[in-house]
């Protein structure tokens, strides 16, 4: 088969590789229909993620169809159509029985870690994938749910739901601020309106992002390169600050803007993949009364979130800007890779 191969900072390939087999009872294989491009896969590319080694077929979102099953799984059959967690979960450790599937202890990849796939072991940008612990990472998708929807379940709308919204505790009346309106900050700001916020401030260096946030669910927008983009913020809630304050970018400069907004006793919540430490005032925000989260998706909602899909209740269509061949993966990282140029969100390629 042909795949995606990471080859060390700033290198890859779509080449040909051996097909994956099944290895341990409780895996599957899936024909990989199709699959995307995270935020994160750049930041591996930089080099921010040096756990990936030489060698690593990249990806953690897909969808698919089963072609293979261990002797141990049973509630999955092979043809069944199904979205790939970006998280693997053994479902029987102590973080899994938890429900904290994002530090699932299994003895696969490295114990300690859900995030595996495209990190760990080969992932999903390929034509087909290992899925280890298949009853337990994947979901079978929803008649009359299109791939390009259900693809969004493998990672961001859970992520911009748990790590940003349900970790910053919006609840109705909120004022929430969302630093980074990007696929996963428009995630945060699609899931918190499940909420009942008074408003969902969207902060972008792209005018184009900005106003598509409102599209998903943003009452207001502010362009983070406005000189006065603070005051714009502060204005909106008499001068206090935002009660939550999402980080979605995961730089330096958008953390210290997301810390600047929060007001005494709000929430900051991290959910942009750092490369470089960050400042934290402590000697002054100590006698704020603030909390701040961080976190890895546990894909806990993900069973919500595809029952809120297949009704309708979740207005993502606009999320894939750009559609590729599985074959044309490379001019997909292009394109995704300049998106203040070429206006990319999520980049889909199909088989």
């Amino acid at each position: 088969m042909r795949a995606l191969v990471y080859h060390g900072p700033g290198q890859k390939d779509w080449e040909e590789v051996p097909d994956p087999t099944i290895l341990k009872p409780t895996d599957a294989i899936v024909k990989v229909e199709t699959t995307t491009i995270c935020g994160t896969d750049l930041h591996i590319l930089k080099g921010d993620v040096p756990a990936v080694t030489e060698g690593r077929i990249l990806g953690h979102e897909g969808v698919g169809t089963i072609t293979e099953i261990g002797s141990a799984v049973t509630d999955l059959a092979v043809g069944d159509r199904v979205i790939i967690s970006c998280i693997s979960a053994c479902g029987k450790c102590i973080y899994c029985k938890t429900g904290v599937y994002s530090h699932c202890q299994a003895e696969e990849g490295a114990p300690g870690i859900g995030w595996i796939f495209g990190h760990l072991i080969d992932g999903t940008q390929a034509e087909y994938v290992r899925v280890p612990f298949a009853e337990t990472s994947l979901y079978r998708v929803p008649d009359g749910v299109p791939d390009e929807l259900a693809v969004l379940i493998s990672d961001i709308l859970p992520t911009g739901h748990e790590i940003g919204v349900q970790y910053g505790a919006v609840k109705p009346g909120d004022v929430v601020a969302v630093v980074g309106a990007g696929p996963v900050g428009l995630a945060a700001i699609t899931t918190a309106g499940l909420y009942g916020p008074s408003r969902v401030i969207a902060i972008d260096l792209d005018a184009n992002r900005v106003e598509m946030a409102r599209s998903f669910g943003a009452s207001d927008g502010v362009v983070a390169s406005d000189p006065d983009w603070k005051e714009q913020v502060l204005a909106m809630t008499d001068g206090l600050g935002v009660d939550v304050s999402i980080e979605a970018v995961g730089v330096p400069t958008t953390w210290d803007m997301a810390l600047s907004l929060v007001r005494p006793a709000g929430h900051v919540a991290n959910v942009g993949v750092h490369g470089k430490p960050v400042e934290f005032p402590l000697d002054k925000a100590w006698i704020d009364n603030l909390t701040i989260t961080t976190g890895l998706v546990n894909t806990d909602s993900s069973p919500m979130l595809i029952k809120l899909l297949a009704q309708g209740r979740l207005d993502v269509g606009g999320f894939v800007s750009h559609r590729y061949k599985l074959a044309e993966i490379l001019d997909a990282y292009d394109t995704f890779g300049r998106a203040a140029e070429t206006k990319a969100l999520k980049v889909v390629m199909t088989a």
